[in-house]
């Protein structure tokens, strides 16, 4: 049995923003990649530990990983068998604002 997986509402939020600022142009492309995002999370099912953890390319403490999805990047942490998708964002966006550590 491989790993549950959940999605936080930002994560949810995320892809639905992505979904139709993409069909305002082109309601068959934003349908496909929103499709191949979710196919792609759901390999993490079976491998949840096969990404970097994000702290390999900011300086970041921390459980979060990132799996790349075309030009989009999904953050998750893996726990207790669960792979908790947090955000999906696009790559050239600056991601590293959302998760430097403070302390």
């Amino acid at each position: 049995m491989g790993a549950e997986i959940r999605f936080n509402p930002l994560a949810n939020s995320d892809l639905q923003g992505i979904k139709e600022y993409i069909a305002e142009d082109n309601p068959d492309a934003a349908l496909k990649i929103i499709r191949d995002i979710i196919a792609k999370i759901e390999t993490l099912k079976a491998f949840p530990e096969m990404t970097p953890l994000l702290s390999s390319k900011i300086k970041q403490k921390g459980k979060y990983r990132f799996l790349v999805c075309g030009q989009y990047l999904v953050f998750y942490f893996y726990e207790d068998n669960i792979v908790s998708v947090q955000r999906v964002l696009h790559a050239k966006r600056n991601f590293a604002a959302l998760f430097l550590d403070d302390n």
